[in-house]
């Protein structure tokens, strides 16, 4: 195996005709190269689209009303409700399966104009009436301050939180913003905290763009009664959410009046189920990936093993005469399938490497240029050791396998008719 004059022997063989080695060598190359970079890209775009969702409690959902779709109890189709204070009460009692449960409420869009003012500056962003515990749900970074709190919620304070985009509109950069007020749908609220998001996950609008106030606030400030627009909740550990989830709306179902047959009347969202569907997606882009890849590393391979063949073909008398001085057909096999080897795994090698070398170079102009970040989709296209490795013994195999048959056919060769071939 590390006999060098062997390995001087299949140097010289294989530089006998250099373009038709290097035109063989490039089929496994651009194979190699091939699967490597559909392997980082399909990294990247998998690392730019769980980046923005993976901080978000994967236990989740959501829950909504929307008009009714169907007559039932005396009320008409096309009615419009909304949850109330009391189902909080009542779910929070009756679905023993949940570890958190939040309301969030919105303010009204009405597109009169910017909702939120300071002095000469103003803005339209989106006003969210929060609970403490919606953070942990989706969770958020603290700039300046803090989030909202239980004795905001109590007291039914006029404070609120802005996110980052809101304060670099609001505020001058560097400006300390806390005790500073804001003029939120004509009413003054003061600022206690600025958060940034965490994650990409935007519920009736960018988290950035939003001011949140505290959930009781909004409710007797803008005569909301004891509305509630949404229902935020998680299940307890190795409880699936969609048990709560099926439970929460019997049971508002069954307060208000709503078809058990009326699928429109609420709706929701499962981001458990939808963390299993982005999961299944990638898991079959990789699939994809490595078939699409290693069936055109075999058919750089196949050009191999044909190309070995012919070698063997032009080398018949040089076998032949091998054969006849007593070399053994381990060692014929030995020679013809080192040299497919080492044919491969050269060109595999340096696809490899620039394979490599090209998810590095991309990536390093993605941070150069990713001044926005919530903005990319697409971040860091790189490989494991782990895919390396599988690489590297799919080109030893695909050089094994190149080198088989050529190697069949050496052996076959009888020296006395080797010799007499011209």
């Amino acid at each position: 195996m590390f006999d060098l004059d062997r390995w001087k022997e299949i140097g010289h063989a294989l530089s006998m005709n250099k373009v038709r080695s290097l035109l063989t060598a490039f089929g496994v190359f651009w194979g190699i190269f091939m699967l490597i970079v559909m392997a980082g890209a399909g990294n990247g775009l998998t690392n730019g689209l769980m980046e923005g969702v993976a901080r978000f409690a994967t236990n989740s959902a959501l829950v909504w009303t929307n008009r009714t779709s169907e007559p039932y109890k005396g009320y008409t189709r096309g009615r419009f409700w909304n949850m109330d204070s009391e189902d909080i009460k009542i779910i929070r009692t009756r679905v023993p399966e949940l570890e958190i449960l939040t309301p969030k409420n919105f303010g009204s869009d009405d597109n009169n104009g910017p909702n939120t003012i300071r002095g000469i500056r103003n803005g339209s962003f989106n006003i969210k009436g929060d609970y403490p515990d919606y953070v942990k749900i989706d969770p958020v970074t603290i700039v300046y301050g803090r989030w909202i709190n239980e004795i905001d919620i109590r007291e039914k304070r006029k404070v609120c939180v802005i996110g980052n985009k809101v304060y670099d509109t609001m505020f001058d950069p560097g400006e300390n913003p806390l005790g500073e007020y804001l003029k939120i749908s004509g009413v003054y609220y003061q600022v206690v905290g600025v958060i940034k998001p965490e994650t990409r996950i935007n519920i009736n609008g960018r988290t950035e763009e939003s001011v949140s106030i505290p959930f009781t606030t909004m409710q007797q400030t803008y005569n909301m009664g004891n509305q509630v627009h949404v229902l935020a909740f998680t299940s307890k550990p190795g409880v699936p959410v969609s048990v709560a989830e099926e439970k929460i709306k019997s049971i508002i179902r069954q307060r208000h009046a709503i078809s058990p047959t009326d699928v429109q009347a609420i709706s929701s969202v499962n981001i458990e189920k939808q963390f299993l569907q982005i999961r299944g997606l990638f898991f079959g882009i990789n699939i994809l990936t490595w078939i699409v890849g290693i069936g055109t590393l075999m058919a750089g391979v196949i050009g191999v093993s044909n190309i070995m063949l012919v070698i063997v073909k032009e080398r018949t008398r040089e076998i032949g005469v091998q054969r006849a001085l007593g070399a053994r057909p381990a060692t014929i096999i030995t020679q013809v399938m080192l040299e497919s080897v080492a044919l491969t795994t050269v060109a595999g090698y340096i696809g490899l490497s620039l394979g490599v070398g090209l998810l590095e170079l991309i990536n390093r102009i993605l941070e150069s240029q990713s001044r926005n970040e919530e903005e990319i989709f697409f971040r860091h296209p790189e490989i494991t050791i782990s895919v390396a490795l599988a690489a590297l013994a799919v080109l030893i195999v695909a050089g094994l396998f190149a080198g088989s048959i050529p190697a069949k056919r050496a052996i076959q060769i009888k020296p006395i008719e080797a010799l007499r071939e011209e």
